[in-house]
């Protein structure tokens, strides 16, 4: 007889995908490290990027504008693609700041940038096709799993500032139907250069032009949450802007969680080709990921407010780059002392790269 048999329970049985799926290696180290403080422990908490909102408030007008959105009961269920006026303003603070020409109907808000990620994963992916993405990198081994998807993963060196090479993609581009990247890079702060962001964008345009209308074309999809926060003489460049074709194929991840410390108020935006939105809000209308209303109405006022949007990234990214620049220095300074620690100098973002040869 079964012990499903003895015990009166039926084996816990769940799909092939579920069985397998992992949760986040990082959201799982962090949530150890938060127990461990809450029992008493002093540590310094460098496992996930978020801020401490003590030290990194969000910008006092979006406060204000959330408690008074609440106060104004603007508490019912937001547009499917999020409410007018803050794709509309997002369009502004896009625009002004990356030189873009996109529309709203170009745009999608959602609850944070992760299920955006996910919807186009789901929205442009058959179970067996082919996701590229370099590792490093956040999440995409999960969501390519989530989709059923086939990986090739790329791996990356100091060298190339943990970006893919166009070199590196080539092989597998006419296998591929999406091309996930990262810069500024979550987990290194590190930037793709003008000229290989170029190189690998020519390569996604030719390839596009190769397959015509036969087959479905390659996307790339060009996470650029911390695109504000470079330093120093560090450029972001993103795919449409160093190459106006690639408009028919890139699907930005953006929003406010990381340039504006505000990683609790949920409100990200995709933008992309209407079709493509459109698809991604269907499925994400099914998933109920909406960004909260009372937030949606109040980033919709701050980011057309230039001077409250400049002001505020202007301090943070000083007093951002100060810290990292700190822990540069000292890292500099081991090194110089002949301990085994190398560091690159920060580039953008919230994280700094070290390497500590322990082993010798």
């Amino acid at each position: 007889m079964s012990e499903s048999s003895t015990t009166g329970h039926a084996p816990a049985v769940v799909s092939e995908m579920a069985d397998r799926l992992i949760g986040s290696e990082i959201i799982k180290l962090a949530a150890q490290v938060n127990q461990r403080i809450a029992s008493g422990e002093k540590i310094f908490n460098f496992t996930i990027g978020d801020f401490n909102p003590s030290v990194f408030p969000i910008p006092a007008v979006l406060e204000d504008g959330i408690v008074q959105a609440y106060r104004d009961k603007q508490t019912n269920y937001p547009a499917a693609n999020g409410i007018e006026p803050l794709r509309k303003s997002v369009v502004h603070f896009l625009n002004r700041g990356l030189g873009w020409n996109y529309d709203a109907e170009e745009v999608l808000i959602s609850g944070g940038g992760r299920p955006l990620i996910y919807a186009a994963y789901l929205t442009l992916l058959d179970p067996g096709d082919t996701v590229i993405y370099p590792v490093p990198s956040w999440n995409n081994n999960h969501y390519t799993h989530l989709s059923r998807a086939r990986a090739i993963e790329l791996p990356t060196t100091a060298e190339e500032h943990f970006m893919p090479t166009a070199e590196q993609i080539r092989p597998h581009i006419r296998e591929a139907t999406l091309l996930a990247l990262c810069s500024p890079l979550n987990p290194s702060g590190t930037t793709f250069s003008k000229q290989a962001l170029i190189d690998i964008c020519d390569m996604v345009v030719a390839e596009n032009q190769r397959r015509g209308s036969s087959q479905k074309p390659l996307y790339m999809l060009y996470d650029q949450l911390y695109w504000t926060l470079t330093y120093g003489e560090t450029e972001h460049y993103d795919p449409v802007s160093v190459c106006p074709a690639m408009r028919d194929y890139v699907i930005y991840i953006d929003g406010l969680s990381k340039a504006f410390a505000a990683t609790g108020v949920r409100v990200g935006w995709s933008v992309g080709p209407a079709n493509i939105m459109a698809k991604m809000r269907s499925i994400l209308s099914h998933v109920g990921a909406w960004s909260p209303k009372p937030e949606q109405v109040a980033a919709a006022q701050f980011l057309k407010n230039d001077a409250a949007v400049d002001a505020y990234l202007d301090d943070f990214r000083t007093a951002l780059h100060d810290r990292l620049a700190g822990f540069y220095k000292h890292f500099q300074y081991l090194n110089a002392s002949g301990f085994p620690v190398e560091c690159i100098a920060p580039q953008a973002a919230i994280y700094l790269t070290v390497k500590i040869d322990s082993r010798g």
